[in-house]
């Protein structure tokens, strides 16, 4: 096992990790785009969620899928206290695919982002993950998913030229969050669970092999987050090489658990929206105790929500998922 991964075992039975950044902001009585503009914002953030919650075994940044799109040039759509959101088509044709210019690191918010994990990282006692979009769910968001799907089929060239020049951007971005302190990262690739596990393989995952091999060393993890993936694209994710997979509340976490090998690290999967947003702290506690009984014996199990918990998640709930964990 990676040996970043590997040492997160050493402070619990089971260790604990929620992707967890949001609760960071309320906590300091800022707005999510504070911390999505800038990076002190999200760093104070990060520190403040470390202090009022030290059971975690890792922290990490804020989940955000579009500022490696802005960056590129996509149109983003702010509001004070909602995660940034891609609108619109920046890319309609292969002739724009070939123009599309690969951002340098200065671009948008890339900055601020970098910023962020440069100055929590020195103030935690524990990892930080930093965090960055996967190459599918990035062509989506410049192509748009349907049009991209479509192209997959009608002009396969155009998709994969769009990919290779996506993942060439994100491994240069991953080596800066890598340089900038970072103990790994979380790479989001939501995108890819609509595909089959022979699609996943061909437009997703020899891409995201790419950045791994590029940038995971036994200092530097990459964990491969899909909370669309149903179970028909594990195989999939498994051949990509990431140290740890993370897995949404879409899928079962039983079978994922007999379906992984032993030397790569298993997470998730209680529901952030419905569960940790929605839920009592009743349901919150039985949906941790019901992964802690179907991991039982598995020994690369790290418990986690599904995706990044949203804003506005109570506190009792995220308190009732720590307890609940012991």
């Amino acid at each position: 096992m990676n040996s970043v991964i590997s040492k997160l075992y050493d402070k619990a039975t089971v260790p604990v990790m929620p992707i967890m950044t949001h609760p960071g902001i309320e906590l300091i009585g800022r707005r999510v785009i504070d911390a999505v503009t800038d990076g002190q914002v999200h760093s104070d953030a990060v520190l403040a969620l470390r202090k009022a919650y030290p059971m975690s075994v890792a922290s990490t940044t804020i989940m955000d899928l579009s500022v490696e799109a802005q960056a590129f040039g996509a149109e983003v759509v702010f509001e004070d206290n909602s995660v940034p959101t891609v609108t619109g088509r920046l890319l309609s044709s292969a002739q724009d695919v070939g123009e599309l210019e690969i951002p340098s690191l200065d671009r948008g918010r890339l900055p601020e982002y970098l910023k962020a994990v440069r100055l929590s990282a020195p103030g935690l006692d524990v990892p930080l993950f930093g965090g960055c979009i996967g190459p599918f769910s990035l062509a989506g968001r410049l192509y748009d998913m349907t049009e991209l799907m479509m192209a997959m089929y009608i002009e396969p060239e155009t998709a994969h030229a769009l990919l290779r020049k996506c993942t060439l951007f994100l491994t240069e971005y991953v080596k800066a969050i890598k340089a900038a302190g970072a103990a790994g990262v979380v790479m989001a690739e939501p995108a890819a669970g609509l595909l089959s596990d022979t699609d996943c393989t061909q437009y997703s995952s020899v891409y995201v092999r790419e950045i791994v091999d590029a940038v995971q060393d036994d200092g530097f993890a990459v964990i491969l987050h899909n909370c669309g993936n149903k179970g028909q694209c594990t195989e999939s994710m498994i051949a990509t090489g990431a140290a740890a997979l993370h897995f949404g509340n879409a899928i079962d976490m039983a079978g994922v658990l007999a379906e992984v090998p032993a030397d790569i690290a298993v997470m998730g999967n209680v529901d952030p929206v419905g569960v940790m947003k929605m839920g009592s702290p009743g349901q919150v506690a039985d949906a941790v105790r019901k992964l802690k009984s179907i991991s039982a014996g598995y020994g690369n199990y790290i418990l986690s929500t599904g995706c990044d918990v949203p804003p506005a998640a109570p506190e009792a709930n995220i308190r009732a998922f720590f307890e609940a964990s012991l």
